[in-house]
């Protein structure tokens, strides 16, 4: 069986042999974990999978499937402040952050207690924000894993025809005014163009993007609207100490990107200059068949992703 083609999957189902935990943070902050291990003892290896921004691990499941079907142990858990891991805000549909720094410190020390308890060769997996704050663990050498995976990561938004120093005055000017906590934007997922159609913007598969709407009904608490200024604000901070070319460089770990060069909501040759600047990169590059959630997007690009991202495994990760 290939393994690209695991059994009939439904994507609006928590598996039966997979649990759902609490972990609680250093500060005590309780996140939702999603465990999803191998029946035996000889897996694969072990993949921590993190998603984006408003993201709940629910969005992911079918994609959690291909990896455990190919044999590794599945692990993910929501951001704080979105999913089931509670908000940071007083309002519960507006994503707010004090500090990006506050979700790599929740990365690292969950990331330390996971490797201890799983099995190698160890690869993280960030999607968009996710991707952000994997490559930013990373540079800080706050992880250290066999490997990393990338999918359409943001490190640097989507200018929305501003330049980046414009918009990162403008969101210190709001927040210093109060409305750090308010939402930045209203009816899309980028800023300053609320017109744009969401889903446009993340899929081209329908009845995928529909699985979040599923989820909504299901299960309210996970659901998630706009980013709070101070998140814009600390997204363009966290931006900017990225782009640290003496950190990036120190990365000695083999990372996978995947993107698109026509995303509209991360900078794509932020990540260009990202792939030239780690020492061991490669990446697969979609065109316009491809919108920013990759693993979640129409079949043919889909299945060109998890292709590739099976083969750097195999070439970098070797079963230990």
């Amino acid at each position: 069986m290939s393994r690209l083609n695991p059994p009939i999957f439904d994507r609006r189902s928590i598996p039966e042999d997979a649990q759902e935990l609490i972990w609680h943070a250093p500060d005590g902050w309780a996140l939702r974990q999603f465990e999803w291990s191998q029946p035996r003892s000889n897996a694969r290896g072990s993949i921590l999978f993190m998603t984006g921004r408003a993201d709940f691990y629910e969005k992911y499941l079918e994609t959690f499937n291909d990896f455990h079907a190919a044999g590794w142990n599945v692990t993910s858990f929501d951001w704080r402040g979105q999913g089931g891991s509670g908000r940071c805000g007083p309002h519960p549909h507006v994503g707010h952050i004090d500090d990006f720094a506050t979700w790599v410190n929740d990365l690292s020390a969950f990331y330390e207690q996971w490797r201890g308890g799983h099995s190698g060769p160890h690869v993280v997996i960030g999607h968009s924000m996710g991707g952000h704050l994997v490559t930013r663990a990373l540079a800080e050498q706050r992880i250290h894993p066999d490997a990393a995976i990338l999918c359409a990561p943001m490190l640097a938004p989507a200018g929305g025809g501003m330049p980046e120093w414009t918009a990162h005055l403008l969101s210190k000017m709001i927040c210093a005014f109060g409305r750090e906590k308010r939402r930045a934007w209203k009816v899309s997922e980028k800023p300053l163009e609320p017109e744009i159609l969401r889903q446009g913007l993340l899929t081209h598969d329908a009845d995928r993007y529909s699985d979040e709407f599923f989820w909504f009904r299901e299960r309210p608490d996970v659901r998630l609207g706009p980013a709070s200024w101070r998140w814009v604000e600390r997204a363009y901070s966290s931006t900017r100490g990225l782009r640290n070319r003496r950190h990036l460089e120190a990365v000695d770990i083999p990372v996978f990107f995947l993107a698109t060069e026509v995303d509209e909501l991360v900078d794509h040759p932020t990540i260009e200059r990202a792939v030239h600047l780690l020492p061991h990169t490669e990446m697969k590059l979609f065109g316009k068949e491809c919108a920013h959630e990759i693993y979640r997007e129409a079949d043919p690009v889909r299945d060109a992703a998890l292709q590739a991202s099976f083969e750097f495994l195999d070439r970098v990760a070797p079963q230990q």
